[in-house]
């Protein structure tokens, strides 16, 4: 430590984003020199819906030490191997967006073009056949696979499903053991220091004024510090994600717990369900252009698959990202930051990579511009690669049922998004650069399974013998299948490993 470090870090904000911050900070910060402390106010509910989680998540919780069957206990969590969808591509189609790669590539060859060139052979299942996440997942299996696990079990890739407001909780927990101290209060005001324009304090409802050197943004939709103070701007992308509503239930459920997602499409937007272990998460995401909001939540409770526990919850939005997620000496984190609907389980993702590329960047007192800079640049490239990829599922649909798909299908995407289309509909190429979060495996999961099938194949799948690709497609689906039968039930796994001793009841 140095005249220059900085001694004082200010969250403004709980939830998940705010105590995932904190537990962070105080795990791999030295917290003997900086103090870390969190507002938050009771009186200010949190979003908490997001309860479907992606596998870099994994990471993050090795990083600050917590045990997996630990953590999954404490929030009521299940394992997710992917995402099943249903009716986007068409009404009565159905396809896995699993995690993890799709068989094994061939002398530098995709495995997917070497599938594009044998489907033109013969008849050959969905391309999630050969993946071992999907497969497992459709036999409502799961198992770990360990450190040292061969293949095909090691291509097994998993992430979570959990109740964010417990998630949050178990957090704050870790958090305040490693020595951030929590403030109750309501955030008032805030002062800047004249000569850097910097937030200096900020003053809570009761008078208390709480000084800092860095502040992380965690106060929702709102961006308190953020935009309200630091007026930063707000690029929006409702052209491209119209959806701009929610409403959230849980319901009762019984039997085994799927190990996936499930987004269906309806007419106006789309329903997610993600089964826990004491209730199942329920929601629907649409747009009030199109579909009225006490029409969204009679639709949503008359899908329910069982009894509803509590009253719908609405949420209002607005698809985009504040124009530096990096401004001054503020840090915006979670829904401060930006919001892309929650179709590909990424709003968790994108607060822990803002907090791994702070981390990395960390500044000091001097808040050197470049390093404010390149932060800035690295989380735009991450919250527009996961635009692109949400775009792709609304762009990439046939329906043409509802005004809400047949604008989908019609409108003009970023070109971004439209040449990767260009160049998948010629030869299924798909380029992916090194900071992307959703590899080929998941483009090419979306594209085939919602009917955009290359006109060809690259030419490089031609040089290898046909009977030998012929017979390893059909070892590897049998492989796959074969592990996934061996495998314990979903639930079983969670009983063994997991489960939770909370009487049920929700938080």
């Amino acid at each position: 430590m140095n005249e220059h470090s900085i001694r004082n870090i200010v969250i403004v904000g709980g939830g998940t984003a705010g105590w995932m911050a904190a537990a962070a900070f105080s795990k791999l910060l030295d917290t003997s020199a900086t103090q870390i402390t969190l507002i938050e106010s009771d009186e200010i509910g949190t979003v908490g819906v997001g309860e479907a989680t992606i596998p870099p998540l994994i990471a993050y919780n090795n990083m600050i030490g917590i045990g997996e069957d630990e953590f999954l206990a404490a929030t009521q969590g299940t394992f997710k191997l992917g995402i099943e969808f249903v009716d986007w591509g068409a009404q009565g189609e159905r396809y896995f967006h699993p995690f993890g790669e799709h068989g094994q590539d061939f002398r530098g060859v995709h495995f997917h073009q070497l599938y594009l060139r044998e489907r033109k052979r013969r008849p050959l299942d969905d391309i999630s056949a050969w993946s071992m996440s999907s497969t497992a997942a459709a036999l409502g299996r799961f198992a770990r696979p360990g450190p040292d696990a061969r293949l095909p079990l090691s291509q097994l890739a998993y992430a979570f499903h959990f109740d964010a407001g417990l998630y949050a909780r178990f957090l704050r927990g870790l958090a305040e053991q490693a020595g951030v101290k929590r403030v109750e209060g309501k955030i008032v005001d805030a002062a800047f220091d004249g000569g850097s324009g910097h937030i200096r304090s900020v003053t809570l409802a009761n008078g208390t004024t709480l000084s800092g050197d860095l502040f992380i943004d965690c106060s929702g939709f709102r961006g308190l510090l953020i935009e309200e103070k630091l007026g930063t701007g707000y690029e929006d992308w409702t052209k491209w994600l119209p959806c701009d509503r929610a409403v959230a239930v849980p319901s009762r459920y019984s039997g085994q717990p799927d190990p996936f997602t499930r987004s269906t499409a309806r007419a106006s937007g789309w329903q997610w369900r993600i089964p826990l272990q004491h209730r199942m998460g329920n929601g629907l995401v649409y747009s009030s252009s199109h579909i009225s909001d006490a029409d969204a939540e009679a639709l949503l409770v008359a899908n329910l698959e069982g009894e509803k526990l509590a009253d719908p919850r609405r949420l209002s939005f607005r698809a985009g990202r504040r124009r530096l997620a990096w401004n001054a000496n503020v840090v915006s984190l979670g829904l401060s930051s930006g919001f892309v609907e929650p179709l590909e389980s990424t709003s968790i993702h994108l607060v822990q990579s803002g907090i791994a590329k702070l981390l990395a960047l960390f500044p000091d007192k001097r808040f050197d511009p470049a390093e404010r800079d390149e932060y800035n640049r690295q989380m735009q490239d991450v919250f527009e690669d996961v635009r692109d990829f949400i775009i792709l599922h609304y762009k990439a649909t046939r329906r043409d049922d509802s005004e809400f798909w047949n604008y989908c299908r019609k409108m003009d995407v970023p070109d971004s998004v439209a040449g990767k289309l260009d160049l998948w509909r010629s030869k299924g190429r798909l380029f992916r650069q090194g900071r992307e979060l959703f590899g080929t495996a998941s483009w090419v999961a979306v594209l085939l399974g919602q009917g955009v099938v290359p006109e060809t194949h690259e030419p490089a799948a031609d040089a290898l013998a046909p009977e030998m690709i012929a017979d390893a497609l059909d070892k590897m689906r049998l492989s796959y299948r074969r592990m996934a039968e061996h495998m314990p039930m979903h639930g079983e796994f969670i009983a063994r490993s997991c489960a939770s001793n909370r009487n049920g009841a929700l938080p």
